[in-house]
């Protein structure tokens, strides 16, 4: 008695612990934002130059205030008498709370400045630091509405109209990414195991991780030991959402097998979770260890991505080994309704760990391997056993023509207007600037330079070709602001700060200013936006080793073998290229972005490898299970036969939840949810599915080289 009460109060005790942190982790998934930043600037190194740029000129300044850049635009020619209107305009802008002056004296608003050309006419804002910006931006643009004449249009935009429309476009995450991306998940577990309840329980593991995960990564940014971004913040939802599920549906699957074969729900689960434990743990720790490579990233964005997401996998897997068994408990054989397994006393089996032994294969090893199975995972199994070689030549040519593509992946960065890919504000607003203006209006390149080279540096941004005019920072008697021995240059880009000519521009003037003046430092939007490319870039030469090698220790450890998991290893980076090739042609001619930001190859390849040899893993760690007891080739057939309706669910369930972020109009978040979306497809249907199956059933016995399992002879 006091053995079936336990039975029953231990999984309700785990089911209230994880209510109670997910009631306490769920508000605070509101709050993120407190302690988000979507400042690209801040996500450099401390050793970039534009970062020490930055800091040097923040010397020149009282004020941490966000230009505004505020243009109209006419469709008519505005003439200079009609110049009034506009400067009360000014006015009225300058009006507007939350703004600051520049200076002592100055007005809030500077303008109207109108263009060579007559058709536009620009002012420049700072919004205050104190001031919630989407509140002074909105009512900017307010103005703009109700006080520019018929046929003109106004715009804001600059570094505070970009920021508050990335953050606008970043507003989604909280509701309609989590709804899309648990509908997509609800729907794929309905149709697969036809089941009210079961979808219910899994997605209650998954948002009941997230929920938790949420409580520690808002206190690690609140201590400043991680820092958020608003694409940090959806990654480790969808991550979470898809890894949680994935992990859930294993031991799902082996508990629906094991209460056919045992009558007790108890029974079930303790052979199901012995069953799942190892490759459940095994595939959390390649992704973990995977995600922390991150780590050694030079981007803080990228460094604080890498813990982020671990944790929100080391709480994927508890909610998978914990909360699931407890509700499978709770629920039994009615979790499955009304499709509920019933236990078959033919099927009963002992079940005894082999402790490394195994049964010597017969020649009827194969038909033992596959006796019990039928659909097409049988079928499937059945051809990789006629034409194994045929099968994995086939599968690998496919995938090195997908790779082609590579050399068509344009990921040096992308401009910021091509960053949102909703309506903007700002976008159009930096239009208008550049067919009126300089298009660098509202952000110059900043030059800090000793004031012993001042007049040989000044010469130098004045004479680079692209940059409009420059000039020194002065006081009011217009001498040179001079800090720590140092003057600040500010030079107007005659092209757009975050296009490809305006970092031309940028990187012949920090070759110039090598000679004239070598201890000058060039900062500012665009200077951000080169040094931002160029570390994500050094990170992915850096880090594609440390992530392979480590998932390669990884299956050497869990496999017991050197050959099995050098050949998974280079099957999911085979993958992963062809993922990037086949993305790249799909970005360019079917999309038609005009580029790919630079941190998505990276992004991509540690999310492929790992999630990639996932599947490996529940298929490889079934396989040996079988061949210890069937033999190897037999044991290959029946561990893809068993295996291969729930890793192909897993994998619909996680393409669908990356699929799930091309809901937020962020470039970079609709490149990474196709690559990776289409990555795990590829690697669920062609990789797992077929390429290693027949590979490794070619091999034979050899696969498991040099334990010894692989010199035990296995039949065909």
């Amino acid at each position: 008695m006091r053995s079936t009460w336990l039975r029953v109060l231990l999984p309700v005790v785990v089911v209230l612990i994880w209510l109670a942190g997910a009631a306490v982790g769920g508000p605070t998934f509101g709050r993120l934002e407190e302690v988000s930043s979507n400042d690209q600037a801040s996500f450099l190194p401390a050793s970039a130059e534009s970062t020490e740029a930055g800091e040097l000129q923040q010397q020149f300044s009282d004020s941490e205030a966000i230009p505004a850049v505020i243009v109209a635009e006419s469709g008519t020619e505005i003439a200079q008498e009609e110049l009034g209107p506009y400067a009360d305009l000014g006015a009225t802008l300058g009006a507007v709370e939350g703004l600051e002056p520049p200076a002592e004296g100055a007005p809030a608003v500077a303008g109207p400045i109108p263009s060579e050309d007559g058709f536009a006419v620009q002012y420049i804002a700072f919004v205050s630091p104190d001031a919630e910006l989407a509140e002074v931006v909105t009512e900017l643009r307010q103005v703009l509405a109700d006080d520019l004449p018929d046929g003109v249009t106004g715009y804001v935009t600059g570094p505070a109209g970009f920021t508050n429309d990335l953050v606008e476009a970043f507003g989604g995450i909280d509701g309609i990414l989590l709804g899309v991306a648990l509908g997509a998940v609800f729907v794929i577990l309905l149709a697969v195991y036809r089941s009210v309840v079961l979808p219910f329980l899994v997605l209650l593991t998954s948002v009941f991780a997230l929920a938790t995960s949420i409580l520690l990564v808002f206190a690690f940014a609140k201590l400043d030991w991680i820092q958020l971004s608003g694409q940090s913040q959806g990654i480790l939802s969808i991550l979470v959402i898809g890894a949680a599920t994935d992990y859930a549906l294993l031991l799902v699957a082996r508990f629906r097998e094991a209460l056919a074969e045992n009558e007790t729900r108890w029974d079930a689960m303790r052979v199901a979770y012995r069953g799942s434990v190892e490759p459940i743990l095994a595939s959390g720790a390649t992704v973990i260890l995977g995600l922390l490579c991150l780590l050694f990233s030079d981007l803080n964005s990228n460094r604080s991505l890498g813990p982020i997401a671990a944790i929100g996998i080391v709480f994927s897997l508890a909610a998978a080994l914990t909360l699931l068994p407890a509700l499978l408990l709770l629920f039994g054989r009615a979790a499955f309704w009304p499709l509920r397994p019933r236990y078959d006393p033919r099927l009963a089996v002992a079940v005894a760990p082999h402790h490394g032994r195994h049964a010597a294969p017969t020649a009827a090893g194969a038909e033992t391997g596959l006796e019990r199975l039928k659909g097409i995972w049988k079928r499937v199994a059945l051809q990789v056993a006629r034409r194994p070689r045929v099968l994995w030549i086939a599968s690998l040519l496919i995938l090195v023509a997908g790779a082609l593509g590579l050399t068509q992946l344009q990921a040096s960065g992308v401009s910021q207007s091509a960053l949102i890919l909703a309506p903007s504000n700002a976008v159009d607003g930096q239009e208008a600037l550049g067919r009126h203006f300089d298009a660098g209006s509202g952000s110059p390149v900043y030059v800090v330079a000793p004031e012993g080279d001042q007049d040989a540096a000044l010469d130098t941004v004045s004479a680079q070709e692209g940059i409009a005019d420059a000039s020194l920072t002065a006081d009011p008697s217009g001498a040179a602001v001079v800090e720590d021995g140092r003057v600040l240059i500010s030079g107007t880009l005659e092209y757009q700060a975050d296009s490809d000519r305006a970092e031309d521009v940028v990187r012949d003037l920090r070759t110039a200013l090598d000679d004239a003046s070598p201890d000058a430092l060039v900062g500012g939007v665009t200077a951000v936006a080169i040094d931002t490319n160029d570390t994500a870039l050094a990170d992915l030469v850096k880090i594609i080793p440390i992530v392979l090698l480590v998932i390669l220790v990884v299956l050497v450890i869990l496999l017991r073998s050197v050959l099995a998991p050098v050949l998974l290893v280079a099957s999911v980076a085979l993958s992963n290229a062809t993922a990037l090739g086949v993305s790249a042609l799909v970005f360019n001619n079917v999309f038609g972005f005009e580029g790919a930001d630079a941190s998505v190859p990276l992004f991509a390849f540690v999310f492929l490898v790992a999630l990639g040899v996932d599947y490996n893993i529940f298929l490889m760690t079934r396989v040996r299970e079988e061949s210890l007891r069937i033999g190897t080739r037999p044991g290959i057939l029946r561990g893809l036969g068993v295996t291969g309706g729930v890793i192909t669910s897993a994998g619909v369930v996680l393409a669908a939840t990356f699929a799930a972020l091309g809901v937020i109009p962020i470039l970079f978040l609709a490149q990474i949810a196709f690559v990776v979306a289409f990555g795990v497809l590829l690697d669920t249907v062609l990789v797992r599915s077929l390429l290693i199956p027949a590979l490794a059933y070619d091999i034979g016995p050899a696969i498991w080289w040099p334990s010894k399992l692989g010199k035990t002879p296995s039949p065909r």
